[in-house]
């Protein structure tokens, strides 16, 4: 059983332009750009080569298209908070760069004991989202609503 991540590549439309949103929520998150050029940006967390986290120019026909969630594929993507406080410190720092933030943060007991998250958007609408749950929560595997 693992208990992380080994890599996560998601495609967006323009790398260089969703970056700074990536930068911001990945190094929130203890992650550093580790490389990047017109096509990439390559994340890592701390000094080990994975878990790590790309962005990556999308291609073929839909590479313009909007993402939508209810399509097969990604429907979100979520990352652990260490608390309350870091969720809503995350938010203010988006709130300032003017991310588009699809919910602030509220308690969703409906997906577990203690459960604290902000949700957001990157440039082509994947959701994004930072979640918290207490170490003795209890967490619901149950669909998202649409937020």
């Amino acid at each position: 059983m693992s208990n992380f991540f080994h890599h996560i590549d998601l495609t967006v439309s323009d790398p260089v332009a969703a970056r700074p949103l990536y930068e911001l929520f990945l190094g929130h998150c203890g992650f550093t750009l580790k490389s990047a050029g017109d096509d990439w940006a390559g994340f890592g967390y701390a000094n080990k080569r994975y878990p790590s986290i790309a962005i990556l120019r999308a291609k073929g026909r839909g590479a313009t298209r909007r993402q939508d969630r209810y399509s097969p594929g990604l429907h979100h993507f979520a990352l652990r908070a260490k608390s309350k406080t870091d969720v809503d410190a995350l938010y203010r720092k988006l709130k300032k760069f003017g991310a588009d933030i699809l919910d602030p943060p509220a308690a969703y007991p409906e997906y577990g004991t203690g459960y604290y998250a902000v949700f957001f958007a990157d440039p082509d609408g994947l959701k994004l989202e930072y979640a918290y749950t207490p170490p003795a929560g209890d967490v619901r595997v149950a669909p998202q609503k649409d937020l």
